[in-house]
């Protein structure tokens, strides 16, 4: 079944790629919008291109841990529709999650940035449901977290990367 639905889409200029990981491509394609908020928030404090590649990569490994503890297929994560998602989404000029990010980190304020959109952030009321997921899978995730403080409990951005910064040393291969 999905490799027919996967040819009825596919045309010289455009590539499909078929998965039956359903949650890993459905984790992949939500949690993105949450990295790229927290990106976003990287790129508004103007802290530099190294310390958003250190976010993205960091949000990528606690994607792959929320992933594998719902049974997800953690190849899935390392694909279009999870890393690839997650670079374009967290660095892209037309991301709207990205954009909310930058403009928290410039300072403005959640209420103020969503009544001046048009569109939907979706990482706004997923960094919500995505902590839910990770308390309930007993998963580590610092930037969810730290998001969701952000956006719900008025912390300012830097204190959030600040909090980020000084968590325990870990080796790059621990489990958070």
């Amino acid at each position: 079944m999905v490799k027919s639905i996967q040819s009825l889409f596919m045309t010289p200029n455009f590539r499909v790629y078929a998965d039956d990981d359903l949650i890993g491509v459905q984790l992949g394609g939500a949690l993105k919008n949450v990295m790229a908020l927290a990106a976003g928030v990287v790129d508004g404090l103007e802290l530099g291109h190294n310390a958003r590649a250190a976010l993205i990569t960091r949000g990528l490994a606690a994607m792959v841990r929320l992933g594998v503890a719902m049974g997800a297929d953690p190849r899935t994560f390392y694909g279009l529709s999870g890393v690839g998602d997650l670079i374009l989404t967290c660095t892209g000029p037309l991301s709207r999650n990205h954009s909310v990010g930058v403009r928290l980190g410039k300072g403005e304020r959640l209420e103020g940035i969503l009544a001046s959109m048009q569109a939907v952030a979706e990482g706004v009321r997923t960094a919500k449901a995505s902590l839910g997921l990770a308390l309930r899978c007993g998963v580590d995730m610092p930037i969810v977290q730290e998001v969701n403080a952000v956006l719900f409990a008025d912390k300012p951005c830097r204190q959030a990367v600040g909090d980020l910064m000084e968590r325990e040393a870990k080796g790059e291969k621990s489990s958070s």
